[in-house]
């Protein structure tokens, strides 16, 4: 039997153990960094199937291996993320979550049960190739610093460092049993904004005897526009927006301070410096030029994701000889982020979208809703996949 034809019977046999696995992290999320339980529910699946593994990793994270013959002669990286949501959840199904008020929104528990999947697949036929696959278990994809990062400095990289690394991340956009893939920059950078503006508070029928932080702060937000509008260049894809202003006053009294908070997004690290520069001067310019001031701090975050260009047509190629080509789409540009792009700048990457949409079924919520659910014949396609990508990319000269 063909490596193909093996991987998807297995994929088949193990496919109601990764609903089961699927559905128990999905009924226990754990926020960032306080993935505990998360992390114990990994190790005991890993140590059922008898993989080696070591725990603690960047606090709750997990780094397993599975050595085929010859496992020296190359080591190939497979990742998921563990993290939930601060989020309500609203589904009524028998796999809601347990923890109130924190959701697997975002698909973690998806990508931890098909990374479990394929562990059983790639252990069950660890004698069919050659080298190691090293599995990471990730905390804190969610939360800067992100746990990628942590992990890279607790040597996940290392010892030696992977030939390349796959992960794939749960897409609504997509129906289940198709993936999708962009070659080159595919998400953006992301930094989150933090301004304070200060004035002098005081009655609001007396404007002349204050100096109105809530007025500085809007010319500030419409003044800041400018920066993607007139500062950066067309052919440089930039976003900035600001998602929350706290100015706590009342409807006849002006607060003395006016707190923003945004984010800007980019792909180009020379023009993300000469952002940050420009919010500085413009935000102090205007706050200045009313009378006020406005302190002004940039918590500088992921670094833009980038798939491996050549990596990214082996995906597509496999995932076509996998899955058939007419189930492997091109995915355009995207302005959200993520932390995997800190393992894409160090090695070659490939970071993949898995289909999970299945509008009969009512599975069409957006990711970080409170709605989100998958339709679980994603798991399937999932693991076997990734199993498929790991086994071939070993085979490559």
């Amino acid at each position: 039997m063909d490596i193909k034809n093996r991987i998807l019977g297995l994929a088949d046999n193990f496919y109601n153990d990764a609903i089961s696995m699927r559905r128990h992290l999905h009924a226990h999320p754990e926020l960032s960094m306080q993935e505990h339980k998360t992390a114990e529910y990994i190790a005991t699946q890993l140590r059922l199937m008898g993989i080696p593994f070591k725990q603690g990793v960047a606090r709750t994270g997990l780094v397993a291996h599975i050595e085929g013959r010859n496992p020296e002669k190359r080591l190939l990286a497979l990742r998921a993320d563990m993290d939930a949501l601060p989020i309500f959840e609203e589904n009524q199904v028998e796999y809601k979550s347990k923890n109130r008020g924190v959701m697997h929104a975002c698909g973690h528990d998806v990508h931890m049960a098909s990374l479990l999947g394929a562990a059983k697949i790639l252990h069950t036929m660890r004698d069919h190739f050659e080298g190691t696959l090293r599995l990471i278990f990730q905390p804190s994809e969610e939360n800067y610093p992100g746990g990628a990062s942590i992990m890279i400095k607790e040597g996940v990289l290392e010892n030696p460092q992977p030939a390349a690394i796959f992960a794939q991340h749960v897409f609504p956009g997509l129906p289940a049993g198709k993936v999708g893939i962009r070659g080159g920059k595919y998400m953006a950078s992301t930094d989150e904004i933090y301004l304070t503006v200060k004035g002098i508070g005081g009655h609001a029928a007396t404007p002349h005897m204050i100096v109105d932080p809530v007025l500085i702060a809007s010319h500030i937000v419409v003044a800041l526009q400018q920066v993607v509008s007139r500062r950066a260049k067309p052919s440089i894809p930039t976003v900035l927006s600001f998602g929350r202003i706290v100015g706590d006053g009342r409807t006849n009294i002006i607060p003395a301070e006016v707190k923003l908070e945004g984010t800007i997004r980019t792909f180009d690290e020379q023009w993300r410096a000469k952002a940050h520069e420009h919010i500085r001067e413009i935000a102090n310019s205007v706050a200045r030029s009313m009378g006020g001031e406005c302190h002004v701090f940039i918590d500088h975050g992921y670094p833009f994701l980038v798939n491996d260009l050549k990596l990214a047509d082996q995906f597509r190629n496999w995932a076509a000889e996998y899955l058939g080509p007419e189930n492997v789409e091109e995915l355009e540009l995207s302005m959200t982020a993520e932390d995997f792009a800190y393992y894409s700048q160090i090695v070659p990457a490939c970071f993949y979208r898995l289909g999970i949409r299945n509008e009969a079924k009512g599975m069409v919520s957006n990711l970080h809703t409170s709605t989100f659910d998958i339709d679980e014949e994603a798991l399937k396609t999932g693991m076997g996949l990734m199993a498929y990508l790991a086994v071939k990319r070993l085979q490559e000269k």
